[in-house]
């Protein structure tokens, strides 16, 4: 029987692969819980440190096992329904797809919670069997010599997990005419929720006091995700109305001007708009005072959502325990309100998420809406605009809307090396002297996942986290342990 003692020597004994400056390289793989669950710790980490040559590790405080499409949520995310051609490249539980629940790791302190309008998940008969694996999981990664951290969610509470929680009715975000966006990939709150941040930062200091091992904690969707149209033009609920006031900022002139681009671009938009090399959506945004206004807003209200998560992991975990935001990359940045300067102040480092995948899809999402809003628009012109405006390929992209979907296991994400360099660059150069880490997705065929993990690994130069263990075959891995040397 493998003990806890014999584990952690194990780990010790993994052997080291050579890599040239290691001071210097920063190679992070996330591994959930369910992948350690299924495959054992050992070798889950001889795979990260001996094959990959990763010095870091990143996990989340829950445990999984096998449910059904009544109860459960599918592994891989189904991103909107796009996703769904999405498969794992480490079988859990024998399936490379699968329907899952989840359970806390660990027994929340709930004097920490108390009065506060969201509340842990309670710990349950999985908690009980399982949740200690992953303790022994951070210890397991700390003796091997990998430096150890928690990835939560920022604003879909109870945070363990992306696929599991929310926010209540009046803490989602809203569009100008007050309504809810029909279509979400993520269950995000309202980045102005007091209740959502309060509740955020009482879990950071759970976590810190229950798992002293970890060296911090990398907070997911700290911004309002872009992946749709609709996502452009958040946040008009009341907690923002609430928190625009606080701040100083003109609340119903944002909502009226941000009204107005909404209406003329579902059902107002022409071709001549769309022949004009100056047509784009972020000129639009920038040349209106009242949208100028709503992406300053939105970084303000990101700038105190890490400042608290900050002061919660300082309290509770020390001033050495890094904060490290996942964001997404521009432009789609000005619109999300991950303002990297902003978040600068209060990060250690910044991820910056190069999910390729996800491109295609955005392109598509917002092309889709804008054609139905406008049926007699040129699909060509607007195709060629949307990949003017979002900067995905090098050179003009492809011709037709159809030719952007989301990529299947086997189909390269076709994503432009420039393209993706530019992102980091202008990340880093905003960021200033904070490090900015490319966060890569090990998705896609083997080929293009090793060319794309070049590319992120020379222009973050050797600063890299991938995205995840359950996208890594072991010839994956080989490749890794290839380029990140």
């Amino acid at each position: 029987m493998l003990t806890r003692r014999k584990l952690l020597q194990s780990t010790l004994a993994l052997p080291v692969a050579l890599h040239a400056a290691d001071k210097a390289r920063f190679l992070g793989i996330t591994v959930m819980p369910e992948d350690y669950q299924v495959e054992g710790i050992e070798q889950v980490l001889r795979n990260v440190k001996s094959r990959a040559g990763a010095n870091a590790v990143a996990t989340s405080p829950y445990v999984m096992e096998p449910s059904d499409p009544q109860h459960g949520q599918r592994q891989p995310p189904i991103d909107a329904g796009a996703g769904g051609v999405r498969l794992l490249d480490r079988p859990l539980w024998g399936k490379r797809e699968l329907y899952t629940s989840s359970s806390p790791s660990f027994v929340p302190n709930l004097k920490l919670y108390q009065g506060l309008a969201y509340q842990p998940s309670a710990p349950d008969n999985l908690t009980r069997s399982q949740g200690q694996i992953v303790r022994d999981f951070l210890r397991a990664s700390k003796a091997a010599g990998l430096k150890t951290y928690f990835q939560i969610q920022s604003v879909i509470p109870p945070d363990y997990i992306v696929t599991s929680g929310g926010p209540t009715e009046e803490d989602k975000p809203r569009l100008p005419d007050g309504t809810v966006p029909k279509r979400r990939v993520g269950n995000t709150g309202s980045l102005a929720s007091p209740g959502i941040r309060r509740y955020t930062e009482a879990l950071i200091t759970d976590l810190c006091q229950q798992y002293p091992e970890i060296d911090g904690i990398r907070m997911d969707w700290p911004e309002y995700p872009q992946y749709t149209l609709d996502d452009a033009f958040l946040d008009f609920s009341a907690p923002a109305e609430a928190a625009a006031k606080r701040l100083g900022f003109n609340f119903a002139r944002m909502r009226r001007e941000a009204g107005d681009l909404y209406r003329h671009l579902h059902g107002s938009l022409t071709d001549q708009e769309l022949q004009n090399p100056a047509f784009a959506l972020l000129p639009a945004f920038s040349r209106s005072p009242g949208l100028q206004d709503l992406g300053r807003f939105k970084a303000a209200l990101m700038s105190e959502l890490l400042s608290g998560f900050r002061t919660a992991l300082t309290a509770a975990g020390g001033p050495k325990k890094e904060l490290v935001p996942n964001a997404f990359p521009p432009p789609f940045a000005f619109s999300s309100g991950m303002d990297y300067r902003l978040a600068a102040r209060h990060a250690n480092g910044i991820s910056v998420k190069l999910y390729t995948m996800h491109w295609p899809m955005i392109l598509r999402f917002y092309g889709d809406a804008l054609l139905a809003a406008n049926p007699g628009i040129s699909q060509a012109l607007l195709t060629k605009r949307l990949a003017d405006i979002l900067r995905i390929n090098d050179g003009p992209g492809h011709p037709n809307l159809t030719d952007y979907s989301y990529p299947g296991p086997e189909t390269a994400h076709g994503a432009g090396v420039e393209a993706q360099r530019g992102k980091l660059r202008m990340a880093q150069k905003a960021a200033g002297s904070v490090p900015v880490y490319a966060l890569a997705h090990g998705y896609g065929p083997l080929t293009d996942f090793e060319q794309r993990l070049g590319v992120a690994w020379s222009a973050s130069q050797n600063k890299v986290w991938i995205n995840r263990y359950g996208y890594l075959t072991d010839e994956k891995m080989d490749a890794v342990g290839r380029v990140c040397r």
